[in-house]
């Protein structure tokens, strides 16, 4: 890898000129200003990607490596370049880039107009990618043409290529390429111009530059629209409206390109690299570097070919990942995938800060008039996730990094505005720590003490460094799990007493959860073992006197005796998804959630229960665990209140399973008018919003499944494991898409599909890839092959379950 050039020495050798003012009084100004209203991308994204970079004691620097730490992410939905994010992970500087094809009476949209495949550049004799580099082939439904797409970023630099080439099956194809960008995390805040054949936007300190070799023929700005080029050329097939620049009133804009002709039957290639950077200039400079250095040399670097540190180098750095992939159905294909996906999902300022998705949910209906991050924050329960999914694949450095990072996120005297108990942890938070939303959900607080322990035990910290991280963040946290405490922060003031949490995991209830309280007991009772290695008896009899007696009522106050879900199979018995009071036989009412009202607490399964089993707190034969399956399987209750779902897929012998969060989740697409989530009038919420099928759950099952037969104390093997490796990974890996990314929520074909028009099976436009789910199933393919749950806390299970 190379270092920049310095930005003095470019601009003097190559673009004197580029270095000029950005703007000329003589060239025409766009009207239209500001645009119409922007909105992000189609979340149900077909890959994501940035390079792999190398820590440098626990950091990101750039004495790592030869060049720089690259700090570009991309994403690919419907066949084309959607949000690409620069700086920070959160911070998007481009909504969308795509080409657009003239012909005789036609202007056709890549993204619309083609049916898109998707495949990787790198891969293995056995078909399993090696890097997160992409090709994308887009072929048009009129037949007229072709367009392959490979997409990779520069890892020495601040940059995105998209080398494309262009086949054309008819005469007089005309090509263009669409520039949609977002710069500072907002659609409508930008400025662009074009100069020296190169198109700039800008918002402040944030900017970009296209460059293509060969060069545009011509090239124009506008207001998205209204002059930006491509509203011209659909309404009236001319592009003859040029503009040099937005001037001087930001808005929403984009910029298109026309490219040079290719003949029928040939091949034009296009090498579009965009550069992002401080400034025009050296964003500019950032793409000019990258083709300096030769397209196909930074490919190379970002695959890990010869000297270079690259996506190979991680994947060869993780040694469980050969067994593992013998464990799959697939051959290991997801798996790789999945790996990097963890990885490529960690921001390179802050080490250690993992998102849950390089997307923003239903994003192509979504304002992005303001600064939002959508899924590409920090949750400290999807951060576990991923955390203990980077162990299991035998990362030895990750997971330390990022339990380090966790401090950043930890509520204390230093929080800004906090009055009240320390210890618990923040609900959502941007990469840096600002706060987002500041509910308390208490197994995000246990579960930073639970990855904790689990480094000790797999050896990745030390006694002396273990004792140092409980008197800094981990005491604090089992202190507040066991006494709770008044909080003071923002919009939250509470009095909150433990085990009841003021949200559970799905962050959209209060009271007695049993996936909560599973998480509580667990961390109370290895953070008593963390104590007492710290010299802290006292602190380690309160967490386990405090873990007995949250274990000892568990039941009293979670496990309904008088259920409304009583026809068979149900029989009125079984864990409430979240009991709101005491008293888990009084029916009593929920909070109205995401468009569903007037909730019936004793209506409401879910799968959270199992929870209780994955950590070791119940047994998986306990009755009450038993008794509850029948109502999260029964697949005879309408479908508001059912969870569990089938599904055939080509190829696959019978039906494989899948499960809703839980009965009246209404976080989804509307049944009646087939709208996404919160399309009501003003972005409100609808009625017949509905929450489908999440894959994560096939994982989750596929743990208890595991659980049960250990539970049997009859020898597993080979034979034994291969149901719940047909049923569970395997459902895990065709809820997967063509580029192998596990999605939030898939179709399960209930209701109106007329806007989306799903598949069944298929990953909505919810939030792809989810990070959860891809952990989910590296866990599950590590539990498989070790035949223990990999989640299990040993402390735990010889304290509540071992007979």
């Amino acid at each position: 890898m190379k270092a920049y050039l310095p930005l003095t020495t470019f601009c003097t050798a190559l673009l004197l000129s580029a270095c000029q003012p950005a703007t000329d009084s003589a060239t025409p100004t766009a009207p239209g200003a500001p645009g119409v209203a922007s909105t992000w991308a189609y979340a149900g994204k077909q890959g994501i990607g940035s390079s792999y970079e190398q820590y440098h004691q626990g950091a990101y620097s750039d004495q790592a490596a030869t060049g720089v730490v690259s700090k570009v992410w991309f994403s690919i939905a419907q066949g084309v370049l959607t949000e690409t994010m620069s700086g920070l992970i959160h911070q998007a500087q481009l909504r969308e880039m795509q080409f657009v094809v003239k012909g005789a009476g036609f202007v056709d949209e890549e993204k619309t107009a083609t049916v898109s495949s998707i495949d990787y550049l790198y891969k293995d004799a056995a078909g399993r990618p090696l890097s997160l580099a992409y090709k994308v082939l887009n072929k048009a439904k009129n037949g007229q043409y072709e367009i392959e797409k490979h997409i990779f970023t520069d890892p020495s630099g601040q940059s995105l290529v998209v080398r494309s080439y262009f086949r054309p099956l008819a005469d007089n194809l005309q090509l263009f390429v669409y520039l949609d960008p977002a710069l500072g995390n907002t659609g409508s805040n930008d400025k662009a111009y074009v100069k020296n054949n190169m198109i700039h936007a800008v918002e402040g300190s944030s900017a970009l530059t296209l460059i293509s070799q060969p060069a545009f023929k011509q090239a124009s700005t506008g207001f998205v629209g209204v002059s930006d080029g491509l509203t011209e050329l659909k309404t009236s097939q001319t592009f003859n409206n040029l503009y040099q620049n937005t001037g001087e009133t930001a808005g929403n804009v984009a910029a298109l390109a026309e490219l040079p002709a290719v003949k029928k039957g040939e091949s034009g290639q296009f090498d579009l690299v965009i550069g992002f950077g401080d400034s025009p200039d050296n964003s500019e400079v950032a793409a000019q570097n990258t083709f300096k250095r030769g397209l196909d040399t930074v490919l190379a670097e970002f695959n890990g070919l010869g000297d270079a540190i690259g996506w190979q180098d991680y994947l060869q750095s993780l040694p469980q990942l050969a067994t593992l992939a013998d464990t799959a159905m697939d051959n290991g294909k997801l798996l790789y995938t999945s790996a990097m996906v963890l990885k490529a999902q960690e921001d390179k300022t802050h080490a250690g800060a993992l998102i849950a998705s390089l997307s923003n949910p239903w994003g192509d209906v979504k304002s992005a008039e303001q600064s939002q991050t959508g899924y590409k924050a920090v949750w400290p329960r999807d951060f576990y996730q991923v955390a203990m999914a980077m162990l299991a694949l035998g990362d030895e450095q990750s997971p330390k990094v990022a339990f380090e990072y966790l401090t950043k996120v930890q509520v204390s005297d230093k929080t800004p505005g906090y009055v009240g108990a320390p210890g618990w942890f923040l609900q959502k938070t941007h990469v840096d720590g600002t706060l987002e939303w500041v509910g308390i959900q208490l197994d995000q607080t246990a579960m930073p003490i639970m990855l904790g322990w689990r480094l000790w035990q797999q050896g990745l910290l030390s006694e002396t460094e273990l004792k140092t991280w409980y008197s800094r963040m981990l005491k604090p946290a089992a202190d507040f799990l066991a006494k709770g405490g008044q909080v003071k922060l923002d919009w939250n003031d509470i009095a909150l007493t433990p085990p009841s949490t003021q949200q559970e995991r799905w962050e959209e209830q209060g009271g007695y959860s049993p996936s909560t309280i599973a998480a509580v007991i667990s961390g109370l009772v290895v953070a008593a073992d963390i104590a007492k290695l710290s010299g802290d008896t006292a602190s380690a009899e309160l967490y386990l006197q405090k873990a007995d007696e949250y274990s000892s009522n568990l039941e009293a106050k979670t496990f309904t005796t008088q259920g409304t879900l009583k026809q068979a199979p149900s029989d009125g018995q079984y864990y409430l998804r979240i009991n709101s009071n005491d008293n888990p036989n009084d029916q009593s009412k929920l909070a109205d959630r995401n468009g569903i009202s007037n909730i019936n607490e004793s209506d409401v399964v879910d799968g959270g229960f199992l929870e209780l089993v994955r950590y070791g707190v119940r047994s998986a034969d306990h009755q009450a665990v038993l008794a509850t399956l029948g109502e999260l399987d029964d697949q005879n209750l309408p479908d508001a209140l059912r969870v569990k779902y089938e599904f055939s897929f080509a190829g696959i012998e019978g039906k494989l399973p899948g499960w809703r969060r839980y009965g009246l989740d209404g976080y989804g697409e509307d049944t009646e008018t087939s709208m996404a989530y919160a399309k009501g009038p003003n972005d409100a919420n609808t009625a017949g919003q509905r929450g489908r099928v999440w894959p994560i759950f096939s994982g989750e099952r596929g743990h208890y499944e595991l659980a049960l037969l250990q539970s049997q104390k009859q020898p597993l093997s080979a034979e034994t494991i291969q149901p719940l490796r047909h049923n569970y990974v395997q459902a895990m890996e065709q809820f997967a898409n063509e580029g192998m990314m596990l999605p939030e929520q898939v179709w399960d074909n209930v209701g109106n599909n007329s806007v989306y028009q799903y598949s069944s099976g298929e990953g909505t436009n919810g939030a792809t890839p989810l990070a959860w789910s891809h952990a989910e199933y590296i866990k599950l393919l590590r539990s498989l092959k070790d035949q223990k749950v990999w989640d299990r806390y040993q402390p735990v299970e010889q304290r509540y379950s071992s007979k």
